[in-house]
């Protein structure tokens, strides 16, 4: 039996390649990631492990990918789950700023020993088709028959996936069978994009023309871990490849690394097919996929949170041993750990900066009517459009203390 730890090796290994063909620049980006983990490795030895070994860092992983029903997004979570991947916490980018019109959740493992054997997470947008802020009537009844005629995931995929889960893991021939099946879904289409439909979508969102206008999902990115982000950005710079303007969440400091950096070179022009209005078909380009990198630090209890949102990094105090004293992150007792502490690795995600890398790599401001409805959508909303348990990630945290 390949066991779900192996699937998503497996799986986090099959994407990578599949998107390395894809976006070239992305082969390059995990090249310059390892170069500067191995650097770090070799400067820092153990200190540079203690949010993670080294083996996990090198294949660590998070995809993102954008559905448009409910429906879909319960099947991506019947394809997670056959590998060990649990939807994990709420996040409402149309209260980001700039807004984007999807609420999302992270598949993730939860288990401390899961993540330390492989840690993919792929972060999941699903389009809010009823929020008058963005969508009129008129293009709320569109999207819904345009995404209610598609069909993103085969029936053998969706079988052998409940199969995996049920059985906590699948035969050799069939867990190649899944990963075949489950990488095609995730590629990029070759089938024409209805030129006008998209052009109405993008004037809207983006973010909604990436989803709503075409007839397939695809990844959005594919993100490495790096153990120095500001190096990173600097030699991707230098090797001729535009990156977006500022890295994400925290900045640099000398304080104890907290939550999530992350950064990105902008979307590259893809070429796609387009059909026109009169039918017929013509060359053209999208830019709705880039190549981000991330780099994490120890997870922030509720309280942490509350007062780097509010006050920033500056207000946090200067060592690991005062963070945790204060009650502001999660570490566990190690003994042999430096000051007896180890922290918890920062598995999620920041709305704000997630919100900023979408907009950095917009081709389209969109428009939004603020005066008009939003459409209600909370953390029990999207339970029960998953089917499954939604996780709160403090209480993750906390059960690894």
């Amino acid at each position: 039996m390949v066991e779900p730890t192996e699937l998503r090796a497996r799986f986090a290994r099959s994407l990578s390649a599949l998107y390395g063909t894809e976006v070239p620049a992305y082969t390059t980006l995990v090249e310059v990631c390892e170069q500067i983990n191995a650097e770090v490795l070799d400067r820092l030895g153990a200190e540079a492990e203690r949010h993670g070994s080294i083996a996990r860092v090198t294949a660590e992983r998070h995809g993102a990918i954008r559905v448009g029903t409910a429906d879909e997004l319960a099947q991506v979570a019947r394809i997670l789950g056959a590998c060990g991947m649990h939807p994990v916490g709420f996040y409402d980018l149309r209260e980001a700023s700039p807004p984007v019109p999807v609420v999302s959740t992270a598949f993730r493992p939860t288990d401390s020993d899961e993540l330390a054997a492989n840690p993919f997470r792929v972060f999941t947008s699903l389009l809010v088709v009823d929020d008058r802020r963005f969508f009129d009537a008129a293009t709320q009844s569109q999207l819904e028959e345009f995404l209610g005629a598609r069909r993103l995931f085969p029936d053998e995929l969706l079988e052998l996936a409940d199969r995996a889960e049920t059985c906590n893991g699948l035969e050799i021939g069939d867990a190649e069978r899944f990963l075949e099946l489950a990488t095609a879904s995730f590629a990029l289409s070759a089938e024409p994009v209805d030129h006008a439909w998209y052009d109405h979508l993008e004037a809207i969102s983006s973010v909604a023309a990436d989803i709503g206008g075409v007839t397939s999902t695809h990844i959005n990115h594919l993100t490495p871990r790096v153990l120095d982000i500001d190096e990173l950005y600097r030699r991707m710079e230098a090797r001729g490849i535009t990156m977006i303007d500022r890295i994400q969440g925290p900045p640099l400091t000398t304080k104890p690394a907290v939550l999530l950096r992350q950064t990105s070179f902008r979307a590259l022009a893809e070429p796609r097919t387009f059909r026109e209005p009169d039918g017929s078909l013509a060359p053209g380009e999208l830019r709705v996929r880039f190549g981000e990198v991330e780099a994490r630090g120890v997870a922030l209890t509720p309280a942490g949170r509350a007062l780097y949102d509010d006050r920033g990094i500056d207000a946090f105090p200067d060592t690991a041993q005062e963070l945790h004293a204060a009650g502001l992150a999660y570490y566990r007792r190690d003994p042999d750990a430096p000051g007896g502490l180890s922290p918890i690795v920062y598995e999620d995600f920041l709305p704000k900066s997630a919100a900023g890398i979408f907009a950095s790599n917009l081709t389209s401001d969109g428009s939004v009517d603020a005066a008009q409805r939003a459409s209600a959508r909370d953390a029990a909303w999207l339970q029960d459009a998953l089917g499954r348990p939604l996780h709160d990630p403090y209480e993750l945290y906390a059960a690894q203390v």
